[in-house]
């Protein structure tokens, strides 16, 4: 049922649609698992494939996410929470990856913790879609610190914390990241331009 509020149209049952999928997922209804699974698969493979680098290891991380999620479903608190619960649970999966497959690299360089102006002057230059290639494309452990730093919030100490590195090599990592990007980018922009 539709309504509307200040002239914008609202679906009432979409808030609702999701709890009762929830509910039913509990009791195990696969058709319930399958909805939840349309609904967020898309985002949290997005996730997959920025952190694991390929998509076969992005794919086994999704499907090994969905599965612990629909196991623990029942430690769910809120339906409405569950996109972030389950990012949550995405999220670790590509830690627990990366810990099993990648090798950790501590870069003796200065770093800094903080973009300068030029370089978020500079990123504003270069197509998202651009950037989101040369990520994928970043050696295992930059490309895992960079996603954890920039896009999921993590600071060093808890990157470190989760990856078992010291909170120095996530921050040359992340640092090692950045030049990588701002190197490979600079070249794809001074080669089309």
């Amino acid at each position: 049922m539709f309504s509307t509020l200040n002239g914008i149209i609202i679906l009432e049952n979409t808030v609702h649609i999701q709890e009762k999928a929830i509910a039913n997922a509990l009791k195990g209804n696969h058709t319930a698992m399958e909805y939840l699974y349309n609904q967020f698969s898309k985002a949290m493979y997005n996730v997959c494939i920025r952190m694991a680098g390929n998509r076969t290891d992005a794919e086994d991380i999704l499907q090994e996410s969905f599965l612990i999620a629909f196991d623990k479903l029942h430690q769910l608190k809120e339906a409405a929470q569950f996109g972030g619960w389950l990012k949550r649970i995405v999220v670790n999966e590509c830690i627990k990856y990366s810990k099993k497959n990648f090798y950790w690299d501590d870069w003796n360089e200065d770093w800094n913790d903080t973009m300068k102006e030029e370089d978020i002057a500079w990123m504003g230059t270069v197509e998202m879609k651009q950037i989101q290639e040369a990520i994928k494309n970043l050696p295992d452990g930059c490309r895992q610190v960079f996603n954890l730093f920039v896009l999921e919030d993590f600071s060093h100490k808890e990157i470190g914390n989760s990856l078992g590195i010291s909170e120095g090599t996530s921050k040359s990592q992340y640092f090692r990241a950045k030049n990588i990007l701002k190197d490979k980018l600079t070249k794809q922009l001074f080669n089309n331009g």
